[in-house]
């Protein structure tokens, strides 16, 4: 069947980057707005992968960005208006320097042109682990616009994550798509290719290959974005 829908994923994908290089370079920045407030780095950091594991074991029940914020608030002695004006202000700002951590491509900007001449739909079906603004800023980075995509997922829209694949039902569910019409490009083997038990065509992108648990691969394709591109040109 022909692939009328294509859901990208942005970290490691369309914005190339180790994804542990990326996290250690921009979480101590994050916790630098709250040292002066006596809380260590590491402490704050560890409220962080907290906040993040109560998203991804989201039930459905909220969005992710509650999920995040109730978890994060209980273990921090301040008001949740106050945690969240002090964290989206770093990532409309100082998080914009963690650019140094990603290697953008301009063959990003060329598959998603490529396949809108085709008159293939994009969706941009990253994690929504981050707040909208720090998304915007890393699509920003990628050298993308985003209004090319029919959405964006973000903590504050989503109430699942990668790879639970209600996640990917909520974006098949919103827009009425058929699976056996979609394509996935990720590069997380464990996140992104969770897609193909909806009957989702895979498409593992190996230039920042990510499989922590040495997952076998089951995609459909891989290869490297600039074999992506191509893939999108012949479909």
């Amino acid at each position: 069947m022909k692939i009328k829908h294509i859901l990208f994923d942005l970290d490691g994908t369309l914005l190339p980057m180790k994804q542990d290089e990326f996290v250690e370079y921009y979480l101590p920045l994050l916790a630098e707005r709250f040292v002066d407030r006596g809380i260590l780095q590491k402490e704050f950091i560890g409220y962080i992968w907290k906040g993040f594991a109560a998203m991804v074991a989201n039930d459905g029940s909220c969005t992710n960005e509650e999920v995040f914020w109730k978890c994060f608030q209980e273990n921090l002695p301040f008001s949740r208006e106050e945690l969240v004006r002090d964290t989206i202000d770093f990532y409309g700002g100082d998080f914009n320097k963690a650019i140094h951590a990603t290697q953008p491509t301009l063959v990003s900007g060329e598959i998603i042109r490529a396949a809108k001449e085709k008159g293939i739909q994009v969706y941009l079906a990253t994690n929504p682990v981050f707040p909208r603004v720090a998304t915007m800023n890393r699509i920003r980075w990628a050298g993308l616009r985003a209004e090319d995509f029919r959405i964006i997922t973000t903590y504050e829209n989503y109430c699942y994550c990668k790879p639970n694949t209600k996640y990917y039902e909520e974006i098949l569910k919103e827009f009425a798509l058929n699976p056996e019409e979609c394509l996935m490009v990720g590069n997380d083997v464990e996140d992104d290719l969770a897609a193909g038990k909806l009957g989702i065509k895979t498409y593992l992108v190996t230039d920042c290959v990510e499989n922590k648990k040495n997952l076998p691969i089951t995609a459909d394709y891989t290869g490297s974005l600039k074999d992506c591109l191509a893939f999108v040109k012949e479909i």
